[in-house]
């Protein structure tokens, strides 16, 4: 059901040591805008500001077709758009002493079980308080490939999605975990519950997601700039108005459970972003990682995890199961 297989190259995040990169292409709607105008949009969460995509531009940081171009460039269509961000200089990430649910641990990798409204790294307006704080304050070591302030951490979840999220010790587990992320080897499933009486019990959703053209902040499915995207879902149970869905992830793209269910038209419960009008007794999405699994990165074995549905989702469910 709602396939699509159409795949494009608009957006891609890569980590290489230090940096972010970012690419992007121009579509119809914002040729003619000024370059820096563009990047301050498109960057995820508006995280920098006009300023520094200007710094960035007379660096030659930010590329038009592989070339350095002015501030006031004045974009076409169908142009592609280069963003190389540096770790900020002198940057110091302090450890913090924050309690973490810890699910499994030894000298490669850790495991947690993170609570919802926590932000996984720090960024512009979260500079204290993540996980990385408390990771820093918990272990001696993490490791750097993905610099300065994102010791640790392989992959994501988003601030309001609570569960399981693994982080590496050194740069062996780390390469490896990152390895089978790529490959989509590892096991991701997530419990979500949704607006609207999902008529199938299972199924996939096989749609490209890239930049939402009309609000760039925004991940959409579209053929145009996007990327390959795969989730897989099954019904748990049917609660009126509202059904719980078990949801496994085949690619990881930023925001993907929210943008594909909103396209099927099941948007998740409680989404500020992606969701109804309708608000829950929770704060944020009712999206939970419940299951994690991988290959350990120095022994092989396959290790396999499952986070409880936080008290917040539950006592959202049980209200409904009770009506």
């Amino acid at each position: 059901m709602n396939q699509m297989d159409k795949t494009g190259s608009s957006l891609s995040s890569l980590h290489n040591n230090n940096e972010d990169s970012f690419e992007f292409v121009v579509g119809m709607e914002q040729a003619g805008e000024r370059l820096d105008k563009y990047v301050t949009e498109s960057m995820e969460d508006g995280a920098f500001s006009r300023t520094q995509i200007q710094d960035w531009i007379k660096a030659a940081a930010v590329l038009v077709n592989g070339k350095p171009a002015k501030a006031n460039y004045k974009l076409a269509e169908n142009d592609t758009v280069g963003v190389t961000v540096p770790e900020p200089e002198n940057a110091i990430i302090e450890p913090e002493d924050i309690p973490l649910s810890i699910v499994y641990e030894d000298a490669d990798v850790i495991v947690i079980n993170k609570p919802r409204g926590m932000v996984v790294h720090p960024a512009v307006g979260h500079a204290s308080g993540t996980v990385v704080n408390a990771l820093m304050h918990h272990c001696k070591d993490l490791s750097g490939i993905n610099g300065v302030m994102r010791p640790g951490i392989v992959h994501r979840i988003d601030k309001d999605t609570s569960g399981l999220l693994m982080a590496a010790k050194n740069d062996l587990a780390h390469a490896s975990l990152a390895a089978q992320l790529k490959a989509h080897t590892v096991t991701r499933k997530y419990v979500a519950l949704v607006h609207g009486n999902m008529p199938h019990d299972h199924g996939t959703v096989d749609a490209p997601i890239g930049r939402d053209p009309n609000d760039r902040k925004l991940f959409t499915v579209t053929e145009r700039g996007s990327k390959h995207a795969v989730t897989h879902f099954a019904v748990i149970e049917r609660l009126g108005d509202y059904t719980l869905l078990e949801l496994k992830l085949e690619t990881g793209r930023t925001h993907q459970i929210r943008v594909h269910m909103k396209y099927i038209g099941h948007p998740l419960a409680g989404d500020p972003l992606y969701g109804r009008n309708k608000p829950i007794g929770m704060k944020g999405q009712a999206l939970h990682a419940a299951v994690l699994g991988f290959d350990h990165p120095r022994t092989g074995e396959y290790l396999e995890f499952e986070a409880p549905i936080p008290g917040d989702m539950a006592h959202e469910l049980l209200i409904l199961q009770q009506r």
